[in-house]
Order: structure tokens, then sequence, then C-alpha cells
């Protein structure tokens, strides 16, 4: 199984947080930095089978609405591996 970390501790702004996507996710260079384009990478490009985030509780409160984008399209990659037969993925907060 292949794991990878997001570490959120201390992210201030939304270009940071797809900073920290784009690395921990290892998606390529032309990586947009935005929602529409960390679906597409989570479907076509993420070869992670589980992705471990941590420090989302030491986010700003103005990151509710980010944070809950987030978990939408995770559990969207979440129930598209599942449905479609690929290799399962999943997602664990730890705070």
């Amino acid at each position: 199984m292949k794991k990878s970390i997001l570490d959120l501790t201390g992210c201030k702004y939304p270009q940071e947080m797809h900073a920290r996507f784009q690395k921990a996710l290892h998606f390529p260079a032309h990586y947009g930095r935005n929602w529409d384009a960390f679906w597409d990478m989570m479907w076509s490009e993420c070869d992670a089978d589980k992705l471990i985030i941590k420090g989302e509780h030491t986010m700003p409160k103005e990151f509710t609405e980010e944070l809950a984008i987030m978990h939408e399209i995770l559990e969207r990659s979440k129930k598209n591996s599942e449905e479609r037969g690929y290799q399962p993925f999943t997602y664990e907060i730890i705070d």
C-alpha cells in the first residue's frame, strides 16, 4: 500500500495548500493549483492508496470552506475508485 502524508500544519494561504497537495501527492508541474485541477489529478495522476492528512486543525477558520471542498473531493475520489474497480483509495485525518 502506497501512503502519502499531507501536512497542512500552519498553512495560511489557499495556494500554499495546493502546493502541499502537489508535493505530497507528486502531482506534475502543470498542476493548476485549484479545486478543478485537484479533482482531475486525484482521478488521473494520484497513485497513493491512502492519504494521511495532518495539521488540519492548525489552519485558520477562513479555510473552513476550503477544507470542506477538499473533503468532498477526497470522498468522491474514494467512491470513484470503488465504483470503477480501480485500486482502492482512502484517506485518514489525524491531528
